[in-house]
């Protein structure tokens, strides 16, 4: 999975969270809601590592190379710069807590694509360092490279839970997840080339899956309301083939834009 984690397709990677415990240790949430709770993020959990699978196994990209310093792009992929990726800017329009999780996670993405272009991310890493501290969240002194996020799930997930922050984990993955779309929408030729109709298949019913289970998150959560709403259009994307998803990720255009806009206005 380590050949299309840095071209954000493993976006969704960052919700592969480790452990299936209570998401939330609200007082006066009776045993059964306890669990219920429980049951759905264990479900986003196994499905979204499922995706991780299926991913693993396709083929590397075309346009990706690995070498001694890791993985690169090749020289002829570098030479068109992406201006499609959120500007740093859009760290100053965030004003809420949940909004200032989800821009942090999405620009997160959108600097590593940038890096890979060989695209300056100065100002990059400065909306970054200060999202992070307006957030002042002390799960993230769990990891010591705030920039290998993507990469740390597992020990990011139990850090926010041990701090009470869980609830902001699946504003963090969701938004990362719509920018994944985002992103494979701008560029669907050279991402599906890799697909078989097998793993478009798994990939959109698993992406379905999750959709649901964060709208039912939303009995527990008020502050994942308005992620459940902005995610819901996209449950259109129920292909069986790889042509089939060509075609609804075309159609679909206008409501992942949309869905992108709603996260991380």
């Amino acid at each position: 999975m380590k050949k299309l984690s840095v071209l954000a397709i493993a976006a969704i990677l960052f919700a592969a969270c480790g452990g299936q415990k209570n998401a939330q240790n609200t007082e006066g949430t009776d045993s059964l809601k306890s669990f219920e709770q429980q049951q759905i993020e264990a479900s986003i959990k196994m499905h979204i590592d499922s995706i991780a699978a299926d991913l693993g196994k396709l083929k590397q990209l075309p346009f990706v190379q690995e070498g001694n310093g890791g993985i690169t792009l090749t020289k002829e992929e570098k030479q068109v710069k992406p201006d499609y990726l959120l500007p740093a800017s859009a760290a100053d329009e965030a004003t809420t807590l949940a909004e200032k999780y989800r821009i942090l996670s999405a620009l997160n993405v959108d600097r590593k694509i940038a890096a890979l272009y060989e695209m300056p991310t100065e100002d990059y890493d400065k909306a970054i360092t200060k999202l992070i501290a307006d957030i002042n969240d002390p799960s993230f002194k769990a990891i010591d490279d705030t920039n290998t996020v993507f990469e740390t799930s597992t020990t990011l997930y139990d850090a926010m839970e041990e701090n009470g922050r869980i609830n902001f984990f699946w504003q963090l993955a969701a938004a990362a997840l719509v920018e994944e779309l985002y992103v494979m929408n701008q560029n669907t030729d050279k991402f599906l080339s890799t697909f078989t109709d097998e793993a478009v298949s798994d990939v959109t019913f698993r992406i379905i899956v999750i959709l649901d289970a964060i709208n039912r998150l939303t009995e527990y959560d008020e502050d994942i309301k308005p992620v459940a709403e902005a995610v819901a259009p996209l449950e259109v994307l129920n292909a069986t083939s790889v042509a089939e998803m060509k075609a609804q990720l075309a159609e679909s255009k206008d409501k992942i834009i949309a869905a992108r806009k709603a996260l991380v206005k």
